[in-house]
């Protein structure tokens, strides 16, 4: 589909070296105005130093950052349209909410009359209007989290950078404050970049996601596209959970890819669901697309007999995992639509697994 907004940064071939290891390795991507990106990946994987090289705080290698068509590979973080928020909130203990948010703007020279106004506009901005007084130690993490991002915002920049800001709060706090950033991105309208080790983050948040291992992007697409459609081994493992099975090849079919899988015999993927692959293949299946039933399916679905190993509750839902003879293990999501204590499925039962043959993603490495 083509993309007719207009890109806010652009980063071309950037790779960026700490002595023998390539952190980042000859990165190509676009990021558009009012996008709400994300950069995920595991530890290690190179999204942090790119958002330092975006910031300023790192220097390419090799390769160009453009920031509005204007390379700024050179150009020093405070001379950069671009604003920061870290993971460790770096709220100065010793000062005011207000004079927290108002720290940037008074070292640039701008005037009390006008800073006033905005540190009071970014405060309402973060749900925090009449605090502007009161001091960090009397503010929660969530709280002290919201005058880094007013601090950040107060400044207008063109893009806000934003490396784990969520990581070091609670569960609950983290949720809320995922909705939050989000709320806050469409009513300011800019440009966020965030970097994190959370695929449920980066799925909730961003409208677009470049996921990153040893250095290179593996991905780019939307957060349904990522999830659904995965093109390689290691995005659909490492979006979401995930069923994998090693098969191979058997040539193509009218009805799509025909190929032999351990636990599963021989199955044919459809067309649009099948990558091009010849020898070794890897198919997936999501948990909440497998059907757990006691009496074997009919029709086409492809299917696993096996017996219930173990049961994790999580309220909402149950993760069901079935072993076949052969100890291939598989997981179910169970909803749990009645209310009731007593479990649909129990420990020791022999069940079968299915699914539609359109549900099977087929991944060639």
């Amino acid at each position: 589909m083509m993309n007719d907004r207009k890109p806010i940064i652009s980063i071309e071939k950037v790779s960026k070296r700490f002595g023998a290891v390539r952190a980042v390795d000859e990165i190509s991507l676009d990021i558009y105005e009012g996008d709400f990106f994300a950069l995920l990946g595991p530890s290690g994987c190179g999204k942090t130093t790119l958002l330092r090289m975006l910031a300023g705080f790192e220097v390419p290698t090799s390769g160009v950052i453009k920031i509005d068509d204007a390379d700024i590979s050179a150009v020093p973080p405070n001379r950069r349209p671009v604003n920061m928020v870290f993971q460790s909130y770096a709220v100065f203990p010793h000062m005011s909410v207000a004079d927290n948010v108002a720290y940037g703007l008074k070292v640039t020279g701008v005037p009390a009359s006008e800073y006033k106004e905005r540190v009071e506009e970014a405060l309402e901005l973060v749900k925090l209007g009449g605090y502007g007084t009161r001091m960090p130690d009397q503010l929660s993490g969530g709280q002290r989290q919201r005058v880094a991002l007013a601090r950040a915002l107060v400044k207008r920049p063109r893009v806000l950078l934003l490396d784990e800001p969520l990581s070091a709060l609670d569960a609950k706090l983290r949720e809320a404050m995922q909705l939050e950033l989000v709320r806050l991105q469409e009513t300011v309208g800019i440009t966020f970049v965030i970097v994190t080790h959370d695929q449920s983050e980066a799925l909730s948040m961003a409208n677009r996601i470049a996921v990153m291992k040893d250095g290179v992007v593996r991905q780019l697409a939307a957060p349904a596209e990522l999830y659904e459609f995965p093109n390689c081994r290691f995005v659909a493992d490492f979006i979401g959970k995930t069923n994998l099975f090693e098969g191979a090849s058997v040539g193509a079919t009218t009805g799509g890819l025909e190929l032999d899988v351990g636990g599963l015999g021989r199955i044919t993927v459809p067309a649009d669901s099948a990558a091009s692959v010849e020898g070794q293949a890897w198919i997936a299946v999501r948990p909440e697309k497998i059907r757990l039933t006691r009496d074997a399916p009919e029709g086409e679905r492809i299917k696993m007999q096996g017996k219930i190993r173990e049961i994790a509750y999580y309220g909402e839902a149950s993760a069901v995992f079935v072993e076949d003879d052969e100890n291939r293990r598989i997981m179910v999501n169970v909803q749990n639509e009645a209310r009731s204590t007593e479990p649909h499925f129990r420990v020791g039962e022999q069940v079968w697994c299915s699914w539609a043959p359109r549900d099977t993603l087929l991944l060639n490495d």
